[in-house]
């Protein structure tokens, strides 16, 4: 298993698993900040490495009219400005080759989001920027083709990947987590990081946006955490039935300590058979 360096944080190999989390997407400076301290506080509490992310573009959304963030250059220049508070890394979303340069020089993570994980340009060129590169598994891939995702990246010269299960399309509107791709994607040699809130998203659910099941985002994750998992993404808000995106999926922020007690704790107990 290969260790991702960021900055002075360690994912993978026997490193405490990590915490991704944050709002969906930027709503206001001052609210995406305060969720970011409120996650900080817990993973100190905690003791586990702690990785801020929000969206500064929803690119994929149902509606034409569905709130999107502040977009590539205000979202980039809140993001960097919570870095600076935090001292943490970052992680966001990027869609596009023209945006790999100006994300690269705030974030420490590049994501793939999961639609355009098959996108030869985006994905070498997020590694060849050698930032971090976190490819979330698109909802139409079996967890093996995640190796030609891996090979394009290394084509480019980086080693630093994180890949992520978020729920494969099962039906319509609907997704299932097939907890068998999780040892599948880790024996591909790089840490893997389970998104538990966007495992239960009911794609386009809603009609003119998506719905979810908040409800079941402690049962997946305890159940990632005892299939082998490197980092935990979960998204959060202080009032997700208000949030502009992704509210129904979303996890209240008083709900993220006990859980992640809970995964710790359960952590501790399987890491001796993986």
């Amino acid at each position: 298993m290969k260790t991702v360096k960021i900055n002075e944080l360690l994912i993978g190999g026997d490193n405490p698993i990590a915490l991704i989390a944050g709002p969906c997407v930027i709503e206001s400076a001052e609210r995406t900040l305060a969720i970011g301290r409120a996650m900080k506080d817990i993973a100190v509490r905690l003791g586990i490495p702690y990785i801020f992310k929000a969206s500064y573009d929803k690119a994929n959304r149902s509606s034409f009219h569905s709130f999107r963030g502040p977009g590539l250059t205000d979202g980039l220049a809140i993001i960097a400005a919570i870095k600076q508070d935090l001292a943490v890394p970052v992680l966001s979303d990027i869609h596009a080759v023209d945006q790999i340069e100006p994300a690269a020089a705030v974030l420490d993570i590049l994501q793939i989001p999961a639609f355009l994980s098959r996108q030869t340009d985006l994905v070498y060129q997020a590694g060849a920027s050698g930032k971090a590169v976190n490819v979330k598994k698109g909802q139409f891939l079996a967890p093996a083709d995640m190796k030609n995702v891996i090979s394009k990246i290394r084509e480019a010269g980086n080693e630093n990947i994180l890949l992520t299960e978020r729920g494969t399309t099962f039906g319509y509107n609907n997704l299932v987590v097939d907890m068998r791709s999780l040892p599948i994607m880790r024996s591909f040699g790089y840490p893997v990081v389970f998104d538990a809130t966007h495992s239960v998203q009911l794609p386009g659910g809603a009609g003119t946006s998506s719905s979810g099941q908040r409800e079941f985002v402690t049962y997946l994750a305890r159940a990632a955490v005892a299939a082998g998992i490197d980092a935990i993404f979960l998204e959060v808000h202080d009032n997700p039935e208000e949030a502009l995106s992704d509210g129904a999926n979303m996890l209240y922020i008083e709900q993220v300590e006990p859980l992640m007690r809970d995964i710790l704790a359960i952590d501790a107990i399987i890491r001796k058979y993986r």
